[in-house]
């Protein structure tokens, strides 16, 4: 049994014991920026700072300064004429809520263009790297320079060689060909019906798309270590398809990851080509309309610099989601 305290008449109870003072949270200090710290190793790096600098400054000077004016005019109506007025997040549901031409037409195109030439063009240069790479030494430098010419032509290759080959007279190569051998009764104007410009904008960019990620992959495929071939034979791969998958793919990734970088990048800017091919800024009822074209009738052509800018938020918005994927996919984990 527990004891109890009798208190008897007459007698003082014990006093009862005080509450515990409410303590207050302390306070947590932030930390106060050495400023003489950094200032002197900055100076103690300088010569490194200054070569440096060159990139530091042009990256300040063309990246950061216009994704953040773009990012500010993305809150403004803005037509290069008069001074900006804030309208908030208006541009951004009007882009989503009114603009037809980016839902209907813009979007669904550049999502269709990007998947063809993105992850399906990456593909392709990586077999063709590897096709290549199987060639003796002096045959596979003349291939390469072979694949990689049309990536240096750029804007001539689209005027001369694909704008002749896809005219719509009787001269085209395609149109001749097509004719001669009874598979068409009359000429087709490729570029200008919209069934096939999207189609000849994939396979001319894919054309193009074997430049500076295909010279990486050609050259990773040259770093893998012929070691680990045999030794996986040892392990039981019996097959090409399982050194690639188990040894080469493994063995490249930095490769791997660049060039996915570069296939991104050329595949979300690569607005230009349906203007190249057709001539005209926009393209036969809007088949060939992609992001990077809306963006430029915004702005060069209505001079609504505002809206132009909400677009190419969006674009900045898809590309790193994409950049994130390729370095989930490809990029080192730790242990590796």
């Amino acid at each position: 049994m527990k004891d109890m305290t009798i208190v008897r008449p007459g007698a003082n109870p014990a006093p009862l014991p005080k509450p515990a003072p409410d303590r207050k949270p302390r306070l947590r200090r932030v930390p106060v920026p050495d400023v003489k710290g950094v200032l002197a190793t900055l100076w103690k790096e300088r010569l490194a700072y200054l070569f440096l600098a060159p990139f530091l400054i042009s990256f300040v000077a063309f990246i950061l300064v216009p994704v953040a004016l773009a990012l500010l005019m993305s809150f403004t109506s803005y037509d290069a004429f008069n001074v900006p007025r804030f309208v908030g997040f208006d541009n951004f549901i009007a882009l989503i809520t009114q603009d037809t031409i980016f839902m209907k037409y813009a979007l669904p195109n550049t999502l269709k263009f990007a998947f063809f030439v993105g992850p399906l063009g990456y593909a392709l240069s990586f077999f063709i790297a590897w096709l290549i790479y199987q060639l003796p030494k002096a045959i596979r430098d003349v291939v390469t320079l072979a694949v990689y010419a049309p990536s240096m032509a750029g804007g001539v290759a689209l005027t001369v060689v694909w704008q002749a080959a896809f005219s719509g007279d009787y001269v085209g190569y395609i149109n001749h060909f097509m004719l001669k051998y009874g598979m068409i009764s009359k000429p087709v104007l490729w570029l200008q019906d919209p069934k096939y410009l999207l189609i000849i904008m994939i396979v001319v960019t894919i054309w193009m798309s074997f430049g500076v990620g295909f010279l990486s992959l050609l050259a990773g495929l040259d770093t893998v270590n012929k070691e680990l071939y045999e030794a996986g034979k040892i392990d039981g791969i019996s097959s090409r398809l399982q050194e690639v998958y188990y040894i080469t793919i493994p063995s490249m990734k930095p490769q791997m990851l660049f060039s996915a970088v570069m296939a991104i990048v050329g595949t979300l800017k690569a607005g230009a080509i349906s203007v190249q091919l057709t001539g005209m800024p926009i393209t036969p009822s809007y088949s060939g309309h992609l992001i990077l074209n809306h963006i430029d009738d915004y702005a060069f052509i209505r001079f609504e610099l505002g809206y132009a800018s909400t677009v190419s938020i969006v674009l900045l918005a898809m590309s790193y989601f994409a950049l994130k994927l390729s370095y989930r996919l490809f990029g080192q984990k730790e242990g590796e």
